[in-house]
């Protein structure tokens, strides 16, 4: 990796946040619409995507660039090895639209198919979290490091609910099981900072269905944090773990083991 790209990735996320801080400024002005009828996106979403893939193709014009509102090509991604960045340009849209904090800009670096460089920016309560690997994980240049609770029944849990309403079963009885036998549950609107909250201590358990630009970022920071990061369900074979966007699960390395098997029992309809 270049050496000058961690500096570069988390300027360019804290510029993308006051672009998208400053788009906000007068709520009732924010242009709005919907992908595929059911997916917020705004004005401002389309404005941070352009304004970081721009600046990436100036200065590194041979990467190739994964952007959920411009790019969101993912046929190949964990079969390719080469410089990629994968970009959220604003991260829990619907909370971004609706006037809440918890937005952020995710912007995270990979080379030879692992993620290098992550930056997770909220600009609405000025945290950047960001790391290199193998290097360790930081909120506004303080390291940072995941809760050691042992119990799932201290344990605060989030999550998240998918857009596309089908057969809701299996996300009930998770529900359910978690409600019962965790300390409390939250539903906070942005993948990205969900996972960074659980790599700082603020929450002790992470899952979810999301897409790669979600938690490419997040789930580095996360494991440089300490955290456990992976997936409660196997992952198919051909696809790559670190890209894999189905049943993904975050925790400290003591609930991890608890979780996934807690979850598991959920989807097996055991209580």
């Amino acid at each position: 990796m270049d050496s000058a790209i961690p500096a570069f990735t988390r300027a360019l996320a804290e510029s993308a946040g006051e672009l998208i801080k400053t788009e906000r400024a007068v709520l009732e002005s924010l242009e709005t619409s919907y992908k595929d009828g059911v997916e917020l996106v705004t004005h401002a979403d389309i404005a941070a995507d352009k304004f970081i893939c721009d600046a990436i193709r100036k200065a590194y014009p041979e990467h190739r660039i994964l952007a959920e509102e411009s790019a969101p090509d993912m046929r190949d991604i964990s079969s390719f090895k080469g410089p990629l960045w994968i970009i959220d340009p604003i991260d829990g849209t619907v909370n971004y639209a609706h006037g809440h904090f918890q937005s952020a800009v995710s912007i995270a670096y990979a080379e030879g198919g692992r993620v290098q460089c992550g930056v997770v920016c909220n600009p609405f309560v000025a945290e950047t979290f960001h790391a290199v690997l193998g290097q360790g994980a930081f909120l506004n240049d303080k390291p940072i490091k995941v809760a050691q609770k042992t119990e799932l029944r201290r344990a605060l849990v989030a999550t998240g609910f998918p857009y596309i309403k089908g057969d809701m079963t299996p996300l009930v009885r998770r529900l359910a099981l978690v409600l019962q036998e965790c300390a409390d549950l939250r539903r906070l609107g942005a993948a990205s900072l969900d996972i960074c909250w659980v790599a700082m201590g603020r929450l002790d358990v992470y899952y979810e269905n999301l897409s790669v630009w979600d938690f490419a970022a997040a789930q580095l920071i996360a494991r440089e944090a300490g955290a456990r990061y992976g997936h409660f369900k196997p992952v198919p074979e051909g696809i790559s773990e670190e890209f894999h966007h189905q049943n993904i699960l975050v925790a400290n390395a003591t609930l991890y083991p608890a979780m996934h098997e807690l979850l598991n029992r959920a989807d097996a309809g055991q209580a």
